[in-house]
């Protein structure tokens, strides 16, 4: 009943929303006040924001998609379901996803297959942090770190009283429905602030001239998100506490059965397909479930030489069950707490700058026949520290942090402690106005994760069975970036070249192969990776403008090879136009061929997309319209653990209706 009810109830009010402000006539939209991050901006300017018109135009069911479009951002897509953002041709524990700040907890890390649990529809802004500002919250500085804020813990009253915005889209495709309402509002030192989404689609249609058919079975998808959030508000700042409920279900393409018999002796593999169960009618489903609780907080000038204290405090229950026949074969728990306090000090002899902790608890367990990680404990301490200094021109950065990470997976009597510290600086100097040259350079470790130490078993999705090594040190990046940009003016554009070298890189190393099968056991090898992105923008007049863009990564062994799923080249051609209430949109994206592969892979086929989109304000309303593969290409993402098996999308019409009010 509840399953039927909520993504119901979302659409109707979603609906209602937009039926209440049709009978209103409002000239002027009020302005609601948001939180900038967990960072004030002139501390940690982002590398990329993804806010008002262009998340609009990019946003999309997964955070993958929404961003994919960006230089130096692809997708990893797993069906429709999940699909995990590739930063630089790094994903996974390599790049952190955050929400205001605060780790997202859930399963995505672990597999390709699992769903992470942001909702780009509700997103009000997303941000991409490299540098130093990346360091502050343990990731790769030279890959990144997505930071989507939302609106959950209002940290300010509306203008008018209250503020929100109800929108409803339709695609072809795969018959997507979605509805998705968000309301702020308070009186006095209280705010609230109440959102709800509920999306539903079908399997979806490849590209034309797939041997296997028309659609892809598996790749359907529902998902339903709430939350509900309350803030006390003061001259000095705000204490806020949000409730998050979130469920999916969704197909998993690609999965093959005939090798639910096999298992390791030792370092080789043995099958026996007698013992295989046999083909399901029907692809495996995920059901997830996911509540999390978020506590956030600023108390400005706490003390003489303090400008800010702030908080952020989590706890996440997350589970998903993964189905065969209509039964649960495998389960996985996650549970989860985390902390984030960070005190900002009062200009210093021209230094400004903050120092701060974080602390994290992550038990996670797996049950049944994929339980190919066996239950852990991790507890991590961070302490870090960035600092700024402007003198005419120039701006400098500097951040450092350091880790210590306790992991234990007790059913195996295992046990490690790992400690790393890193560092991270940017010098940018802007010898005139709208051009600058910015350097990064940095020298960071990543800690290995429980599942690259403790893993053993068949994991089906990526088709492989995971050995894991206890012995596996942190990983050290020695990485550089030159990037040079224009930002104003009737021709903008930026270029971006660097190079990584890491050392003692883990990956997941083949021993052995039996039908299709890999043994795979995580190990450690330097790894290089090189690569440019580039973008330019000519405005040819009031009304009309025209965007080249591409990017590239090239990563291999530093003994020889290639590194295995990295983005192909590509390259692409936007025309805009504005015009009064209209906006359009053209673009071209073509990807070559990538046959740069490591052992046992294969190469992917290049493939061209054309994207149209068109919409049109009037007031607080916006009518819009995107097609998507016009062309109805067949094409295959070399990212994904399951191309072969799982083609991309077909032709798509999206039509959409937002208000805001």
């Amino acid at each position: 009943m509840t399953d039927r009810f909520f993504p119901r109830a979302a659409w109707a009010l979603s609906f209602l929303c937009l039926a209440a402000q049709a009978q209103e006539s409002q000239d002027t939209l009020p302005e609601l006040t948001v939180s900038a991050g967990a960072l004030p901006p002139e501390l940690a300017a982002p590398s990329l924001i993804l806010e008002g018109e262009a998340l609009q135009r990019q946003r999309a069911a997964t955070l993958g998609e929404t961003l994919a479009g960006e230089p130096g951002i692809h997708a990893s897509p797993f069906g429709a379901g999940a699909n995990r953002p590739v930063l630089r041709g790094m994903t996974g524990e390599r790049t952190p996803v955050l929400s205001d700040g605060a780790p997202v907890q859930d399963a995505a890390n672990v597999g390709p297959d699992h769903r992470i649990t942001v909702e780009p529809l509700l997103a009000s802004q997303i941000e991409l942090l490299r540098g130093p500002a990346a360091l502050l919250y343990g990731g790769n500085p030279a890959a990144g770190v997505l930071n989507v804020q939302d609106d959950k813990v209002p940290t300010a009253l509306p203008a008018q009283g209250h503020a929100g915005r109800a929108e409803l889209l339709w695609g072809s495709n795969a018959g997507e429905k979605t509805g998705a309402v968000a309301l702020t509002g308070g009186e006095g030192a209280l705010a609230w602030h109440v959102q709800a989404l509920a999306r539903d689609a079908g399997d979806y249609a490849v590209g034309a001239g797939w041997a296997a058919g028309r659609r892809l079975p598996g790749s359907w998808g529902r998902n339903d998100d709430a939350s509900l959030g309350l803030s006390w508000l003061h001259a000095q700042g705000y204490l806020g506490l949000a409730y998050t409920r979130q469920t999916a279900r969704y197909g998993l393409p690609g999965h093959d059965h005939a090798h639910e018999g096999c298992h390791a002796h030792g370092l080789q593999l043995h099958c026996d397909l007698a013992q295989g169960a046999p083909e399901a009618a029907a692809p495996p489903q995920v059901d997830m479930h996911s509540q999390r609780w978020d506590l956030r907080g600023e108390w400005r000038n706490p003390a003489p030489g303090w400008q800010a204290l702030r908080l952020r405090a989590g706890h996440t229950d997350y589970q998903h069950d993964e189905a065969e026949a209509g039964q649960v074969v495998t389960t996985f728990r996650n549970r989860a707490q985390d902390l984030r306090l960070e005190l900002q000090h009062a200009p210093l002899a021209g230094w400004q700058g903050l120092l701060g902790m974080t602390l994290l608890q992550r038990d996670f367990s797996a049950e049944g026949e994929e339980a190919y990680v066996p239950a852990s404990r991790t507890q991590r301490l961070g302490l870090f520290a960035l600092e700024e200094y402007r003198w005419q021109q120039w701006h400098w950065t500097a951040a450092l942090r350091h880790e210590r990470q306790r992991v234990s997976a007790p059913e195996k009597g295992l046990q490690g402690s790992h400690q790393a510290t890193s560092l991270a600086l940017q010098a940018r100097w802007q010898w005139r106005p709208g051009y600058a040259v910015q350097a990064n350079a940095s020298y960071a470790s990543r800690l290995p994760s429980a599942e690259e130490l403790y893993a053993q078993g068949l994991h089906m999705a990526t088709n492989s069975y995971e050995l894991g090594d206890p012995g596996l040190r942190p990983e050290t990046t020695a990485a550089l970036e030159l990037a040079l940009r224009k930002t104003a003016g009737a021709t903008t554009w930026s270029l971006s070249a660097y190079h990584h070298r890491v050392h003692d890189y883990i990956y997941g190393r083949t021993l052995d192969v039996q039908q299709g099968l890999q043994l795979l056991q995580y190990s450690q090898q330097d790894a290089l990776f090189t690569g440019l992105e580039a973008q330019l923008r000519q405005r040819l007049n009031a009304h009309w403008g025209v965007t080249v863009l591409g990017d590239l990564v090239r990563a291999r062994f530093a003994a020889g090879g290639d590194l295995p799923r990295i983005p192909a080249a590509r390259a692409g051609l936007r025309l805009d136009a504005r015009w009064q209430g209209w906006q359009g949109e053209a673009e071209w994206l073509q990807v070559a061929r990538q046959n740069r592969v490591a052992a046992l892979e294969t190469s992917t086929p290049g493939y061209g997309m054309l994207n149209l989109g068109l919409s049109y304000r009037s007031g607080p309303w916006q009518l819009y319209a995107k097609g998507q593969n016009l062309t109805n290409r067949l094409a295959w993402a070399h990212t994904s653990f399951i191309k072969e098996a799982a083609p991309l999308a077909g032709r798509n019409l999206v039509l959409g209706m937002r208000v805001d009010f």
